[in-house]
């Protein structure tokens, strides 16, 4: 990649000196259209409009690097330009995402699923209802009873088809899929949020069984046709482990390119998200299982994450290189002990990051970081400033900072494309 490349994401915005607005086609929301890019979504993911501007760049000759894979948006993304690309994340879930998305399928593959999907909806009228149900707290909040007890039959009736691995996680997407539509649940906010399930006259509801059929055949016409088309598999590969110790997971010291999106400094959680999918496919089995994989994660504080935060003490080797960092820290603490916890372990757990990518880039080796500021109480992070100081501090060098788009919430609230070479 070209060490005077500056993506021009707005053209007609820098042109004109405007203001930038929310730009939706670069958010989450533009990958709903986008083929294998929406098959499951996450309110958190970053736009593939986004990620190709960026993989534009790249040749068949880099070795692109994604130390937080998320859904698998770059690792797509540079295998669908046939790009090698290695993706990292903490999270099983999502790195089964990440490869069944990248995967190639045949069409006898693609076939069997479909066949075994429409056995299932069939033997909706004869099946008993399963005995299994995911064990997930308060689970009626999720689902009504007659729609819970119908995914359950689906969901036995997959799991026990005799099937090759490839059609198997094809109709496992189209479960997580459907049951996510199926859910009591609104993506309408920044994160998701439960809605209030309103009971309707028999005249006019649609009847729960026939809907859920047309569920299932509408996302399973749209995954499998996605399926059809080849991802490069073998462009991309997925590695579960921690972005703070890269060395330890990744094959290789010489990617030349990095084009990721860290979790923001807003306490959102991944695992709060993902939860109905991971408590289905048996990732999670307790609540408490969820706060101990969010408190590795970077920004995690679901569950038991909380009240390790309050434990948590600084590290002065990942010390944040701003003069202004500890003040603002202090500032939070006023209001809140555990916040002003959260931010610290935050950006030391970013340092530790850096620090460990720098060991895996080949000299002069571009990174791309798509970040989000953040305000808590009256205190603002300039998180571009605070990554631009972290990746000077670690010897990275012409680190510039290109704003992105307004965000949906707060109005000071930003997203920032940081560039820089190692």
């Amino acid at each position: 990649m070209s060490h005077n490349i500056r993506p021009t994401l707005f053209p007609e915005v820098e042109a004109a000196g405007l203001p930038l607005s929310r730009q939706e086609r670069l958010t989450f929301k533009a990958n709903l259209e986008r083929g294998r890019h929406g098959w499951l979504r996450l309110t958190t993911a970053y736009s593939v409009h986004l990620v190709e501007e960026l993989v534009s760049h790249c040749t068949s000759a880099d070795l692109v690097l994604d130390p937080f894979c998320g859904t698998g948006t770059t690792a797509l993304a540079c295998g669908q330009r046939s790009i090698p690309c290695h993706t990292v994340d903490i999270n099983p879930f999502l790195i089964w995402l990440a490869r069944a998305k990248c995967a190639d399928y045949s069409q006898a593959e693609r076939a069997m699923a479909q066949d075994v999907l429409e056995q299932a909806l069939a033997l909706l009228d004869t099946q008993e209802v399963g005995a299994w149900i995911p064990p997930i707290k308060d689970i009626d909040k999720w689902w009504e009873p007659e729609t819970l007890a119908l995914l359950t039959q689906m969901f036995e009736m997959i799991e026990r088809a005799s099937l090759p691995a490839p059609a198997r996680d094809l109709l496992r997407v189209i479960f997580c899929r459907a049951q996510i539509e199926l859910a009591a649940v609104s993506f309408g906010h920044q994160s998701m949020s439960f809605k209030r399930q309103v009971s309707m006259p028999v005249l006019f509801e649609f009847p729960v069984k026939e809907r859920l059929r047309a569920i299932f055949r509408q996302i399973s016409a749209e995954i499998l046709e996605g399926a059809s088309r080849s991802s490069a598999a073998g462009a991309a590969q997925v590695f579960l482990g921690d972005s703070r110790d890269l060395a330890s997971i990744l094959p290789d010291r010489r990617y030349t390119s990095v084009i990721t999106s860290p979790p923001y400094p807003n306490r959102m959680s991944y695992i709060r998200e993902l939860r109905p999918y991971m408590y289905w496919l048996g990732h999670l089995t307790t609540g408490r299982e969820a706060g101990e994989l969010d408190w590795q994660a970077i920004g995690g504080t679901w569950g038991i994450a909380t009240s390790n935060l309050l434990k948590w003490t600084p590290d002065p080797r990942y010390a944040v290189p701003d003069a202004a960092f500890q003040e603002m820290v202090e500032g939070i603490e006023r209001r809140s002990k555990l916040l002003s916890r959260y931010v610290s372990k935050y950006f030391q757990d970013v340092v530790q990051h850096i620090q460990s990518l720098k060991s895996v880039l080949a000299p002069g080796a571009t990174v791309h970081y798509i970040i989000g500021n953040s305000k808590f109480y009256d205190i603002l992070l300039p998180t571009e400033r605070l990554y631009t100081a972290m990746f000077r501090d670690q010897g990275f060098q012409d680190v510039s900072v290109t704003p992105i788009r307004k965000r949906s919430s707060k109005k000071e609230l930003f997203e920032h494309l940081i560039t820089a070479y190692a």
